[in-house]
């Protein structure tokens, strides 16, 4: 078992943390009184912790005595509610579940006081963040989340560290400080960008902060699992099995952080350490070593990997930066800017066509034009046209514009690059330090040639790349890229339900939803937003084994709704039993499921005859009473529920769109941010359904966030819905 100094100060730690949290709640009880609100922003779970394992919903302070009742057995040893109590290492655990409650109400008590979150630190993470990494967990480009807490032994350290873990598509969340400095300062004196763009996530400068980290993995469970509060031997599996996450502590130990430690390996997070302690192998909470030490720096990330099992994408690239997924959302600032191309201040564009395998050489990267070393003094924008041909033996035309749309992401990938949009409106900036890192125009090629054969090897077989970067050159070419865009509209807008026999089913988020099914149409994209019909066929080809199968559709059972037998058998099958049928076109009868991904919910307006739809950046209240965290918490895991819709924000004006109900019509609200970005594919469906005015007759939150006067609204508007046969 581990060591009986562990236990010793792990038991030390948990009590001091109950007397602390004790102290603490008597002084804002007697402050603020019981009934004051207490809980963290952006979260639909109350005290997450408390909420998940002993299904407590803490909503007022006098509320929280009842999670001190259940930390003192734990603290005790004894089962606490819903018999909670884990038998590994003859029950010590239990107290380092104790310490993370404890922990929990002393960060509420924080927040409530207004000392947390602090200054430059994000403090609570958000359902709404949470959900947005849904995606890229499941993906692969996040392969797992450390959390750091305390200082690297020196900033050239720190730094080590972090790249290593960002190389990895490793999230960094941060906490903690020792030594008069904190690791987010040693990123910060060695100029390291620190965001959750870059996986690098300051929760805190204090260890307290670290329970940010715990309470947000707490809720994928809940979220994508389709678990429900107090089931906590399944929530405790779902942890060890399917959040990737680890403790990585460095540098300072003491009683309180090593009660933090047992609840982190009673989660089956192991830890890996700087510091000489105990090493423990695996226990019946984690996969594998529960306490490892590795001291050498450049080994940690690695040790990282090997000891939680995180399945890592190694991306080698040939350009003289760092390059991977943890760089996509980087920002270039002006004050870092060397040269930028397109946006406000240039033309660019990028063009990707399929070519015969004799008509081009693999590998080949052509420059014509200046390079951005001759720019001329205070010369800071250049014209730009990056042509991309390929070629391959199952290659085919319609995949040009699915492999085009990854430009933006291996563009991304090179640290020092930012890239935004696509086709004709591309605007990219190259930073000061990767120019003098020697990164030039070539190497977008060399990265470009690198991962259209790395991801897409089972359709491309040769990749040449041409840069221009004359104004003359970009807009002689930029004509014909412009057909080619239009030419491939029409050809996908020309594709229906009806033109095919097979959909594709999409699995990739069964490693956080176990039994959700997305099936993916030519008219229904995923609910992620990120995978069209054509998406699948291009997945199946490239991975026959992977998580899109095609599926046959099968006898049409219900032509309004959109059900057929083929894909009820599939989705049974692929969720192992719990939903037996799915309309694809339905709102209220047999919907499709969601995972916790989607980009917005859809949900019923009774007293509108319709629906609005809400979209996860928006933060307001809606119509419904409920804003988006709150609704997206009835839609999820993998259930269906009538009246509630995870969807993609393209499907809004899909002509399948609730189409049993009635489809774009019953639409009478929607957050303004929504219908300002598909304002274009609004107004082209409005004229289809021959109302060219309607998207002036969906309320917004301009007008008002109120169901009765929405209606006052739809009324002036004339809008149709309130016509249309009930909805219920």
């Amino acid at each position: 078992m581990a060591g009986d100094l562990l236990v010793e100060m792990g038991s030390r730690g948990a009590a001091a943390l109950l007397a602390a949290s004790r102290h603490e709640f008597d002084a804002a009880l007697a402050q603020r009184g019981a009934q004051a609100p207490l809980g963290f922003p952006g979260t639909n779970y109350f005290l997450p912790i408390a909420n998940a394992l002993l299904k407590i919903e803490v909503r007022t302070l006098g509320e929280c005595a009842q999670i001190f009742e259940e930390t003192e057995k734990l603290c005790a040893n004894k089962p606490a509610r819903n018999s909670l109590f884990i038998d590994a290492l003859n029950g010590v655990l239990n107290k380092g579940i104790a310490a993370l409650l404890m922990e929990e109400v002393l960060a509420a008590l924080s927040y409530q006081s207004g000392s947390h979150p602090q200054p430059g630190c994000a403090g609570f993470l958000s359902d709404t963040l949470l959900r947005s990494l849904g995606v890229q967990l499941v993906d692969g480009r996040i392969a797992g989340i450390a959390v750091l807490l305390g200082p690297a032994k020196d900033d050239t350290s720190a730094v080590t560290l972090v790249r290593d873990l960002q190389s990895r598509n490793i999230v960094s969340i941060i906490a903690g400080s020792a030594k008069g400095t904190s690791l987010s300062e040693q990123l910060a004196r060695s100029r390291v960008a620190v965001s959750l763009e870059n996986y690098i996530i300051p929760v805190g400068s204090d260890y307290l902060s670290a329970i940010y980290a715990v309470n947000w993995a707490i809720r994928a469970p809940l979220t994508f699992g389709g678990l429900k509060s107090g089931a906590w031997r399944e929530i405790l599996a779902y942890e060890r099995k399917n959040v990737p996450a680890l403790v990585v502590l460095l540098g300072h130990v003491d009683e309180v952080i090593v009660a933090t430690g047992l609840g982190a390996l009673a989660m089956g997070f192991p830890i890996v350490s700087d510091l000489d302690l105990p090493q423990v192998g695996k226990i019946d909470t984690t996969l594998y070593e529960a306490i490892v030490t590795e001291k050498d720096y450049t080994k940690l990330a690695a040790r990282c990997v090997e000891v939680r099992g995180l399945k890592v994408k190694i991306v080698a690239v040939s350009v003289p930066v760092p390059y991977a997924p943890a760089f996509e959302g980087e920002r270039v600032r002006k004050e870092q800017l060397h040269v930028e191309f397109g946006g406000k201040h240039g033309r660019a564009f990028e063009h990707l066509t399929l070519s015969e395998m004799k008509d081009i050489e693999d590998g080949t990267v052509t420059l014509v034009g200046p390079d951005i070393d001759a720019l001329a003094g205070g010369q800071l924008s250049m014209p730009l046209a990056i042509e991309v041909e390929v070629a391959g033996r199952k290659m085919i035309k319609d995949f040009e514009s699915i492999l085009e749309r990854q430009l933006h992401r291996f563009v991304n990938y090179a640290m020092g690059l930012m890239h935004v949009g696509q086709r004709d409106m591309v605007w990219i900036r190259i930073s000061r330090d990767a120019f003098s890192r020697g990164f030039r125009l070539r190497h977008i090629g060399v990265a470009l040639h690198a991962m259209l054969h790395q991801e897409y090897s089972a359709i491309v077989d040769k990749v040449q790349v041409s840069i221009y970067t004359r104004a003359e050159d970009v807009a002689r070419l930029l004509p014909a890229a412009r057909r080619s865009f239009e030419e491939r509209d029409e050809r996908l807008r020309g594709m229906t339900d009806e033109s095919v026999d097979t959909f594709y089913s999409c699995t990739l988020c069964q490693s956080f939803a176990p039994d959700h099914v997305c099936m993916i149409s030519p008219e229904r994209l995923g609910l992620c937003g990120a995978y069209s019909w054509l998406d699948g066929r291009a997945a199946y080809e490239i991975t026959p084994t992977g998580g899109n199968q095609p599926v046959a559709k099968g006898n049409l059972l219900r032509e309004k709704e959109g059900c057929w037998s083929g894909i009820n058998a599939n989705v049974a099958s692929l969720s192992h039993g719990k939903v037996a049928a799915i309309s694809m076109y339905s709102l209220m009868t047999d919907p499709m499921t969601s995972c916790g991904c989607f980009e917005c919910v859809v949900a019923i307006l009774p007293e509108a005859n319709g629906v609005i739809i809400v979209n996860r950046e928006y933060t307001g209240m809606t119509p419904a009473g409920m804003d988006f965290i709150t609704l997206a918490s009835a839609v999820g895991g993998g259930t269906q529920t009538p009246g509630f819709l995870g969807i993609g924000r393209l499907y809004i004006t899909s002509k399948k769109f609730i189409a049993a109900e009635g489809g774009l019509r019953r639409v009478v609200w929607m957050p303004k941010e929504l219908k300002e970005s598909i304002s274009q594919r609004l107004h082209d469906r409005s004229v289809e359904i021959g109302d060219p005015d309607f998207a002036s007759k969906i309320a917004d939150e301009t007008v008002a966030v109120d169901a009765a006067e929405v209606v006052c609204f739809l009324k002036k508007a004339g809008h149709p819905a309130l016509g249309m046969e009930p909805l219920l």
